[in-house]
């Protein structure tokens, strides 16, 4: 495939508009909120799923993408929201936050309409178009229902344990998330008691989506839901008694984990400790059936204490992210997209020694169109070679299994000295990195939980080796920074940059920052790295202003960043300075963003474009025209309070001419020419939808086609 010669990141510069009266805004909207713009990216997520242009099983996974966003948005965001209104007077009308949680409810509401309705009334058709079909109970033929009813009686009644409510058999304590049944029975106990409410939860190590035999669906992928299965037959499990009335029912709690390093002597203990609280934090939604009877609604409201705006009621299966189960049933290849391999570098041989190779030159990865591989065998070599004698590595998410941390300790026990830093507060992740971290210093690995009361969310792997340059031996060093996790299985799903390299000024500011998470000792000057918590936040303030300085001595001022998140009012404020010396900047942010731009007097110079496709945006690029001299970072972090203040993250300078334009060329340019799946932030807060089908430019689509590996 033939490319095309790689375009100047300045060649064509937007018309500047420059500022011509007051801000149209008052300075309470010069924010847009962060709670409903996540809520507004989880639409661009669920949009995903209504697209014709899109194979029928990834629409399904957006749905269930969709479920998993909503419930971490309730079990940290609006969680957090809700705390702030309890402390400000009890969580209701009189709570000053009240209106902005209404506010939220309100879309966080319409957006789950929304995803059952694209379920219900496109995505199944869809399916059963393929002759796929869920089927119910009143579609299932007699020997279906018999088969049915064996394996209810097989493998479901067994676990069941139907608690009743009495004053001895008090409201259960029921998990985050876990899937019940509220029920209602008439008739006569063993005891001769009158009618009562049971409560029946839904055994989680069975599946949620279970097969039928092809023999009972002949030419048709039939399947049956587990909680089908168990509404069918709830008067077998309460024989003699009538069930007048039952909804399945999910409660959502406060999953935010909270730890007083100051106050704790072993972290590691204390967040084994509160992880067995996580599944039982106050309650925050309660999710029912459309049909739940009213009086079960509210024996449900009260027990949990929940307003009716936390209640969510579903038109169909509660808990659609276990609909994961039926995609993967399915086998048809036209149904996916289509298959890729990630590319071995162009750059890079095929088995050469990899410290050889960096001393030519920095190699620059971009996953997943490019492999991961050649970090994993850096690491690898590293492990195995005589000649080092240290590795130190982060790690923030590795997944439970990792080919990373099986070499780590290869080197240990080959007596290199071994140093990780384990985040050990990688939120949702932190019983896997505990058990990484007794694993490491089982085998002799020194493992460091950064610095108290910041979380270390920077990417970063130093390797020492011990070299002789003919006159004399001496420790060289060599690193790898990366905008994303050191996570094989994400790196083919995420799009981010990674970096090898043996300059020795980068390499040294990274050996500074490990001697500064392990020892607390204060951090030397880095020469090119920015460090969060201490200068990157205000290198990034400078960066933005001196574009407008450019402005005024008359040359073009132009800032492109891509992130995740863009929150931070005093970056944001320091960008409408910028667009008001005229400043071009064009922002690609996947997620929450609080900046309001294209408002005339305040944000006219400033686009803001979101991407949603196949692969989850995730890397950090900030460029800066800076009079010509073109200045590209990669970063581990986003224009967030917390990453830049609350985590020690990095954003390291591209200092290589070609590796610079290359980051331009593949990391932002064909994001801003995106009109397949960028979506476009308006002044109102509202984002518009990109064109639909074949005929539009994608970046996702242009970097498969000219960088992976087809299937």
């Amino acid at each position: 495939m033939v490319k095309k010669k790689p375009q100047k990141p300045h060649r064509e510069d937007p018309p500047i508009v420059e500022r011509t009266s007051a801000p149209a805004v008052s300075p309470p909207e010069r924010f847009l909120s962060r709670e409903l713009s996540q809520l507004a990216f989880t639409d661009r997520v669920l949009a995903q799923a209504a697209r014709d242009d899109v194979p029928l099983a990834e629409r399904l996974r957006y749905v269930c993408i969709v479920s998993s966003i909503i419930d971490e948005f309730f079990e940290v965001r609006m969680s957090d929201l809700i705390d702030e209104m309890i402390e400000s007077g009890g969580w209701g009308p009189l709570a000053p936050q009240w209106e902005s949680f209404v506010r939220v409810s309100e879309r966080a509401h319409a957006l789950v309409e929304r995803q059952y309705q694209i379920f219900n009334d496109v995505i199944s058709p869809a399916l059963e178009r393929r002759r796929i079909v869920i089927l119910s109970h009143a579609q299932r033929s007699g020997p279906q229902r018999k088969w049915v009813r064996e394996y209810f009686e097989r493998e479901v009644r067994p676990l069941l344990s139907p608690i009743g409510l009495d004053p001895s058999h008090p409201f259960p304590l029921l998990m985050n998330k876990a899937l019940n049944f509220v029920v209602q029975i008439e008739g006569k106990d063993a005891f001769g008691r009158p009618s009562s409410i049971v409560v029946l939860k839904v055994p989680r190590v069975l599946p949620r989506v279970i097969p039928l035999p092809a023999k009972l669906a002949p030419r048709t992928q039939a399947f049956v839901m587990l909680s089908s299965v168990i509404r069918a037959h709830l008067a077998d499990v309460f024989p003699g008694r009538t069930v007048p009335g039952f909804s399945q029912f999910r409660v959502t709690r406060d999953s935010n984990l909270w730890v007083d390093e100051r106050e704790v002597h072993n972290l590691r203990q204390a967040l084994r400790m509160e992880l067995t609280q996580r599944h039982y934090g106050a309650a925050v939604r309660l999710e029912v059936l459309r049909t739940c009877p009213p009086h079960l609604e509210s024996l449900l409201r009260e027990q949990f204490a929940l307003p009716n705006e936390a209640v969510y009621r579903v038109d169909g299966p509660v808990n659609l992210v276990r609909l994961n189960e039926l995609v993967d049933h399915l086998t048809q290849p036209e149904l996916r997209w289509p298959l890729f391999t990630p590319a071995w570098p162009a750059k890079l041989k095929l088995g050469v020694d990899m410290f050889e190779r960096l001393r030519a030159g920095d190699l620059l990865l971009h996953h997943p169109f490019e492999s991961f591989e050649p970090v994993i065998e850096f690491l690898r070599q590293a492990a195995l070679d005589p000649k080092v004698v240290a590795l130190r590595m982060t790690l923030y998410r590795t997944g439970t299994t990792s080919i990373l941390v099986d070499l780590l300790i290869e080197a240990a026990r080959r007596g290199k000295e071994v140093t990780v830093v384990v985040e050990l507060k990688a939120r949702f992740d932190e019983e896997a990195n505990i058990g990484l971290a007794e694993r490491l210093e089982k085998e002799g690995a020194q493992v460091v939980y950064g610095v108290v009361g910041l979380k270390t969310h920077a990417k970063l792997l130093l390797v020492l080796r011990r070299e002789d340059d003919g006159k004399r031996q001496k420790l060289v060093h060599y690193a790898h920074l990366g905008t994303g996790n050191y996570h094989p299985a994400t790196t083919k799903l995420y799009t981010d940059f990674g970096m090898l390299t043996a300059e020795p000024e980068i390499c040294r500011d990274v050996a500074r920052v490990f001697m500064h998470l392990t020892s607390l000792a204060k951090v030397e000057k880095l020469t090119h790295l920015w460090l969060a918590p201490f200068s990157l936040h205000k290198q990034v303030l400078e960066a933005i202003a001196r574009e407008a300085s450019w402005v005024k001595k008359g040359k073009p001022g132009r800032i492109i960043a891509k992130m995740n998140a863009l929150i931070d009012e005093a970056t944001i404020n320091a960008l409408y300075d910028a667009s008001a010396a005229g400043v071009h900047v064009d922002l690609v942010v996947r997620g929450a963003c609080a900046l309001r731009p294209g408002v005339k007097g305040l944000s006219e110079n400033i686009t803001v474009r979101s991407v949603v496709g196949r692969l989850l945006e995730h890397h950090r690029i900030f460029y800066f025209r800076n009079g010509g001299a073109d200045d590209v970072y990669l970063s581990s972090a986003d224009w967030m309070g917390r990453n830049l203040f609350r985590r020690i993250e990095v954003a390291w300078p591209v200092r290589d001419a070609k590796l610079r334009q290359r980051v331009f060329d593949e990391g932002l340019k064909p994001y801003l020419d995106d009109t397949a799946e960028a979506w476009v932030l308006g002044s109102d807060g509202v984002y518009q939808p990109p064109k639909v089908g074949a005929t539009g430019r994608s970046a996702q689509r242009l970097l498969l086609g000219t960088l992976a590996e087809s299937a």
